[in-house]
């Protein structure tokens, strides 16, 4: 009788002692932000957000008693090298959660992954809109938050006449469908489309043809390192036409990292740019650059990233779980978070950010205007338009215009 009473304790304290090395377990965020390759600019900012965002949760005692913890191997802007470490990060490193991706491409690669292992993944960029699936929550803006009100404001400022000049990819191709969709809406005209080879980084023949069209302003969506060389090459051509954009100076900051007035004429619709003058980004830059002293800029994409670690902690604090489906219903309980930005609520039906969005110019010494601000824009195209509503009906889809 001693003998089994004291086997008992024995694995009583096992068990106990399994238990609360679980409990310290930590939480595992994969992460894939590529810090090599064309997208290395946009995306090595996006990582360290991630670090300053867990440091700033750990250093407060973690989530439901856990700390957080990064696997974050470089995906290298290579489509397939994403597929390869999606997987490794979910089979091997048992990940809770993946964050990842710049590009829509890149996005595209990896989502039939997340579906097919059931995993919560966080896309972190402005994008071209219509993802609506179970397992992912996009943090960036979509274009009834950014095309819509920059092509409104172009067309009244400098008329109806617009060209487009769009990376060769599905965020290029769609962007351009969603600005036909809304040059209709505001008595805008399309006079000519170019669809620019992510690869291509001379712009002599473009810039002929735009200069040749004359249209009122011009409608950007060319992304990556190459693509920026558009704009020093326009800028000696002497092209002196508006830009309207989605991305531009926001993510690949080129009012810094070109001479003024390089960028001189640029209107974005944009939610944050690290120049963005309130107390709450004044403090976020300060612990940024506090922590990552070298980093060239803060954009939209960075803050993003931040935004989604936090959204994420809230949900496992909420749902007293790692478990995935119980994470999904916190989230989809419409989540406030006071941003950098602005306070952002995270829609249910839809997975995406309910938030205020900027107008931005860029003026001949490169210094930021904010003629105006929308407030607490909805994401609402897929609910309104397609009927989406992720909390009663699953979907794995991306719509498109």
């Amino acid at each position: 009788m001693k003998r089994g009473i004291i086997g008992m304790a024995v694995l009583t304290a096992a068990f106990l002692y399994t238990l609360s090395s679980q409990a310290a377990d930590p939480i595992k965020i994969g992460i894939l932000e590529s810090r090599s390759g064309n997208f290395a600019l946009h995306s090595a900012p996006k990582y360290m957000a991630a670090q300053l965002a867990v440091k700033e949760i750990n250093d407060k005692g973690g989530v439901i008693g856990r700390q957080l913890e990064l696997v974050a191997p470089d995906p290298q802007s290579d489509n397939r090298r994403f597929q390869e470490l999606a997987r490794m990060l979910i089979q091997r490193d048992k990940v809770d959660v993946l964050f990842g991706g710049f590009a829509s491409a890149e996005r595209e690669a990896i989502r039939p992954i997340i579906d097919q292992y059931k995993m919560l993944y966080f896309y972190n960029n402005q994008y071209e809109g219509g993802v609506a699936d179970k397992y992912t929550f996009c943090t960036g803006p979509v274009p009834e938050q950014q095309i819509d009100p920059v092509i409104k404001y172009c067309i009244e400022k400098f008329g109806p006449r617009m060209y487009i000049l769009a990376a060769d990819y599905n965020f290029g191709q769609l962007s351009a469908k969603w600005t036909h969709v809304m040059a209709e809406k505001y008595g805008g005209e399309v006079v000519g489309e170019e669809f620019i080879p992510l690869a291509t980084s001379q712009f002599a023949s473009t810039l002929e043809r735009v200069q040749s069209v004359k249209p009122d302003f011009l409608v950007m969506y060319i992304t990556g390192d190459n693509h920026a060389s558009f704009y020093p090459q326009a800028q000696a051509a002497g092209l002196k036409i508006p830009y309207a954009s989605s991305i531009n100076v926001a993510q690949g900051y080129e009012h810094r990292r070109f001479p003024a007035p390089t960028l001189s004429g640029m209107h974005i619709g944009i939610h944050y740019v690290e120049e963005l003058n309130t107390e709450p980004n004044g403090d976020f830059v300060k612990r940024f650059k506090a922590m990552f002293p070298d980093v060239a800029y803060i954009g939209e994409q960075t803050e993003n990233t931040y935004v989604g670690v936090y959204l994420y902690a809230m949900a496992v604090e909420k749902a007293g779980t790692t478990d995935i489906p119980k994470v999904i219903d916190a989230l989809e309980s419409g989540l406030h978070f006071d941003a950098p930005e602005g306070p952002v609520i995270l829609d249910p039906a839809t997975h995406h950010l309910i938030r205020d969005i900027r107008i931005v110019v860029v003026d001949d010494d490169h210094q930021l205007h904010f003629p105006a601000t929308y407030e607490q824009l909805k994401p609402d195209w897929l609910s309104s338009e397609k009927g989406v509503d992720l909390t009663k009906k699953p979907e794995f889809v991306q719509y498109e215009p």
